[in-house]
Formats: structure tokens, C-alpha cells, sequence
């Protein structure tokens, strides 16, 4: 096979894609990005020996978060960019080692060969990364473990990139990234000792939820109860997607008295809420859906189109002129807009020149849809929500966070959000909201049967009304909660927000549409008989089951 990937949810034939990515991925760039993960175990090795003796590289911390999450599905395509990345990490890797031993630190001589090898042409990196694959673990529960931890951390990595923006970090969470990625070669650790390293990227992954809606909260405000219009203005105007709030902020102060609009798409939708983005008179609202469907999306925007983390499709010729990335997206042929210099905002001339010369965008829909219910707005209305519980108005609430996607099956979760019982209350985040947030389901005593946190970077506010119902209910186990999960999930930060659920002891929480292709039948056993992890069969009989 040309390559082998099984990290999102749309793995080719639910085994693993082997030719080409579903999500666009070409067989080398995949193969370049294995590459980049075998250089930062061989990194990490030595930060982490490094961190023992008193020595942390800031630049070792930034260098292995922005890598991951540029592994992440759908961020970036671009294979000179990967070749970049491997020399770089390769000689910060080299510097640490030099590092260590100035410090007195000793070099065993049966180090892994993540922590020695080196090449420093790309033919080179060819080669090398055809033997460094996901699939250079032979022992499949191992793998499976192995590739559980590291999309955990990828997952992990996107949060504390977003925190990083804004100026928020821990090292804590650098440290056990490092540890964790180091444990991925150790062939002497058992698979109990995988399992307990993986329970604690569940820990780490609450930590740097909380550390990202804290530097989101203390730089914007919380979230507030929004309306948000669908429609569009006869102005030109930006459309800015993924997830990243510090470009958006920017982009809305340089776009100031131009004359040009800026809209958000897919998990940008959640900016809205944010009270400093609402002081913005061209901030006009959101246009379209989730990430999948763009490729029609913004053929129609008309304007150019900003890419600012995970979500890109490979775009059409038609409009691929006027899309452009940054941070660590990559596409070849597309523009880029740099890093921020010496503290000073990104520089976006030349986008909101390119806005100008374009027509307004094609309306696609009229009305507005309501959203802001992130935990600080939720808990001002606990005393209203938990009576309406005990007076049986909520008989049950349904997480429905994570991922949108294209397979069919995933209609399954509009039809669910459809049948559900009218004194259900849905709490979602991320994506999969847009199977049902612009369905008209009501509400229950004026509060609305869909309540959205916002963004999958915002999951952790449904970790945190679900503690403090607890708390409201006086009762000792979550589980005991009227809380059912019923999860979609696509990509890596899906999986840490997976882990961070777990470490929190929620139990029989469903995912689909499809169970994860990384799991070994063992594995998935493991999570099954200690979790209570299920997939999804049918809406009438998962209902039934839920309710039940």
C-alpha cells in the first residue's frame, strides 16, 4: 500500500485508507506527516530527559504543539511544508541533546531510532518515512493503544495552540505531551501501563479545556444567548472559517471602515457569541454549514475565504484563487498569510483588497439561529433548568457534541434530534450542531431544546454543567445524572474530548456514526466492558434504549 491512515472517522472501508486520504490527503504528504511524528518522539525523548534536569525548551514546546496539530485531518495538504518541518525538528531535536549533555546529562546507547537517525534531503525523508508508519507496530492491541494515545494528544495540541494565541499556556500539559509521545516507542511498557498513560491524557485534556475557555473567556467575555443571522447584506464580504478567535479579532479590526462584511462559517458560527465581537457593525452573521459542505458554500460566497485551522477541503479550481490560509494550514497554491512579528496583528491588506473587488455573496438561506449556552450562561439559569427537572418538564438532556461530516449515515443524528421525546433538551458542541440547529424544535418553559456551547473547543462547558447538575442534585456519581451521549465524532480532538469524558468517570457514552477504525477488536472490548462504550444502531431503538 501507498500509505495507511485510520485517524478520522471516514477511514476508507471503516479499515483505513491506503491509497489516497478520503479527506483529500495525498499518499506523500501523508506518509511526511507519519515522518513528522516519528521526529517529535525522538524530540520528546530528550526534552523529557532534559525537563528532568532542570532544562524546558520554549521553542521544543511550541515546535510539538503546532506540529500535531498540523497532522490534525483537514489542516494541512501541503508536502514542502512537511518536508520544512521534519529539517526543523530534526536539528531543534539535535540542540536539545547538546543541551542535556552540557548539563551533565548522560546518552544511553540503546536510545530509540527516533532519537538518532537523520537525513536531510526529502528523497531521504522519503524513504525513511516509508518504514516509520503507523503500521511499523506489528502487535495490533499495541498499535491500537499506541495511536489511541497520540490522536488524544494531537486533539490536545489544537486546545493549547488556541490557549497559546491568546497568551495562556502550561507546562504542565507541554510536559506530559512529551512524556506520552516518548511512551509511544518504549517497547517495554505493558498494555495496562498504555492504558493508565491514555487515562492521563484524559486528565490533561480537561486541563487544557479549561486553560482554553479561560484565555477565550478573559479575552472576549462569555459566551452570551445569540441570535445569529443566516442571511447576507449587499456588501463584499470575507468569510472566515475554522476555529481560531485571535484571527478573527484582527481580521474584524482591519476590516473596520472598509466597507466589507465578514460572515463566519462551520465552527467560526460561535464567535457571535462572544460579547467583544459584537461591538462590530459589518460582523453581519453566519453563512452556511459545516466544514463538509464548502466546496458549494464558497462557490457561492463570492468573496474570499479565510482558513485559519482544521476544516479545509481541497478546493475547486473555481474558487481556489480566493482562498487563503494561515497558522498552520497549509494547501499548495494557495496564499498564506504569515505568523504574527514582534507582537504586532497579522497582516490581512491583502485579503480585504481581494473582498473588494468581489461581488456580495449569493444569499443561501434567510432567518436566524440561536446559540451562546456555554456554561457561564447555562449555570445563571441553573435554578430555572434544574426545577424544570424536578418538576419532570426535562425528563432527560442528550449530549449530541462533536463532528460533522459527509457519509449519509450521519443524517441519522437530524432524524434522532427530530424523534427525541418534546421534554428532552439537547447540549451540543462543535459541528455536529448543523444536523440540527436549524431545525425548529421548541422549547420547554422558554428554554430552548437546543443549547449550544459553542465551537468543540468549547466542550469542556458540558463537562462542567454536568458536574455542577451533579453537584445541584446532591449526587455522588455523574452517571446518576438524567444525561445521556450520544457523540459524533470525525477527527483527533473528538478523541480528546473522548478521553477527557472517560477521566471524568462518564460512562455508556455512544459514538458513531462509526466506531473508531484505531481500535483494535481487544481494545475496543477493554472500553466497552470498563466504559460502557456503545456505537449507534437505529433512531427508534437507540431512543428506546436512551430512555430507557
Amino acid at each position: 500500500m501507498s500509505m495507511f491512515c485510520y485517524q478520522c472517522q471516514e477511514a476508507a472501508k471503516g479499515t483505513g485508507c491506503t491509497v489516497r486520504g478520503v479527506c483529500g490527503k495525498t499518499d506523500d504528504v501523508a506518509k511526511l506527516q507519519d515522518l513528522l511524528i516519528y521526529v517529535l518522539k525522538g524530540i520528546s525523548i530528550y526534552s523529557t530527559k532534559a525537563r528532568e534536569a532542570g532544562i524546558s525548551s520554549k521553542e521544543a514546546n511550541k515546535f510539538i504543539m503546532e506540529s500535531l496539530f498540523s497532522t490534525i485531518t483537514n489542516v494541512n495538504f501541503d508536502r514542502n511544508y512537511f518536508i520544512q518541518k521534519v529539517k526543523e525538528g530534526l536539528a531543534l531535536r539535535d540542540d536539545i541533546k547538546e543541551q542535556f549533555i552540557k548539563a551533565g546529562g548522560k546518552i544511553e546507547n540503546n536510545l530509540h531510532d527516533s532519537a538518532t537517525w537523520y537525513a536531510d534531503s526529502a528523497d531521504e525523508f522519503e524513504k525513511k518515512a516509508e518504514k516509520v508508519g503507523i503500521l511499523a507496530t506489528e502487535n495490533e492491541d499495541v498499535r491500537s493503544l499506541r495511536e489511541l494515545l497520540t490522536y488524544g494528544l494531537k486533539g490536545m495540541a489544537a486546545y493549547a495552540e488556541h490557549a497559546y494565541v491568546l497568551g495562556y499556556e502550561d507546562e504542565n500539559i507541554f510536559a506530559f505531551t512529551q512524556k506520552a509521545l516518548a511512551a509511544t516507542v518504549d517497547d517495554t511498557l505493558t498494555a495496562d501501563e498504555l492504558v493508565a498513560l491514555i487515562m492521563e491524557c484524559g486528565k490533561f485534556g480537561v486541563d487544557v479545556m479549561a486553560l482554553l475557555d479561560k484565555a477565550n473567556t478573559s479575552t472576549y467575555g462569555n459566551p452570551e444567548i445569540t441570535k445569529v443571522n443566516i442571511g447576507v447584506r449587499n456588501n463584499p464580504g470575507i468569510l472566515i472559517s475554522g476555529h481560531d478567535l485571535k484571527d478573527m479579532e484582527e481580521l474584524l479590526k482591519q476590516t473596520e471602515g472598509t466597507g466589507v462584511d465578514v460572515y463566519t462559517h462551520g465552527e467560526m458560527l460561535p464567535a457571535h457569541y462572544y460579547p467583544a465581537f459584537k461591538k462590530y457593525p459589518h460582523f453581519v452573521g453566519n453563512y452556511g454549514n459545516a466544514w463538509w459542505q464548502q466546496d458549494k458554500e464558497f462557490e457561492s460566497f463570492n468573496g474570499p475565504i479565510l482558513m485559519t485551522t482544521n476544516c479545509l477541503v481541497p478546493p475547486k479550481d473555481s474558487y481556489k484563487d480566493r482562498v487563503y490560509t494561515t497558522g498552520v494550514v497549509g494547501f499548495e497554491g494557495l496564499k498564506h498569510i504569515p505568523a504574527r512579528e514582534d507582537g504586532k496583528a497579522k497582516d490581512f491588506t491583502e485579503i480585504i483588497e481581494h473582498a473588494k473587488r468581489c461581488k456580495p455573496p449569493v444569499e443561501i438561506e434567510k432567518g436566524e439561529i440561536i446559540g451562546g449556552f456555554a456554561h457561564h450562561q447555562v449555570l445563571s439559569l441553573a435554578d430555572k433548568v434544574v426545577e424544570a427537572v424536578k418538576t419532570g418538564a426535562i425528563k432527560r438532556f442528550f449530549v449530541m457534541a462533536g463532528c460533522d461530516g459527509r457519509m449519509k449515515n450521519r443524517e441519522y443524528y437530524t432524524e434522532f434530534a427530530k424523534e427525541l421525546p418534546k421534554d428532552t433538551v439537547i447540549l451540543t458542541a462543535g459541528c455536529a450542531k448543523y444536523k440540527y440547529n436549524k431545525l425548529d424544535l421548541g422549547d420547554i418553559g422558554g428554554i430552548p431544546r437546543v443549547l449550544d456551547a459553542g465551537q468543540c473547543n468549547d466542550s469542556y462547558s458540558l463537562a462542567v454543567i454536568a458536574l455542577k447538575l451533579k453537584e445541584a442534585f446532591g449526587l455522588n456519581d455523574i452517571n446518576e445524572l438524567p444525561v445521556s451521549y450520544n457523540i459524533a465524532w470525525y477527527e483527533q480532538k473528538a478523541v480528546i474530548v473522548l478521553l477527557a469524558l472517560l477521566y471524568l468517570g462518564v460512562k455508556n457514552i455512544h459514538l458513531g456514526p462509526t466506531l473508531p477504525a484505531f481500535l483494535s477488536p481487544n481494545v475496543a472490548k477493554v472500553l466497552v466492558e470498563k466504559f460502557g462504550i456503545g456505537g449507534i444502531t437505529n433512531v427508534e431503538d437507540d431512543i428506546k434504549m436512551f430512555m430507557a
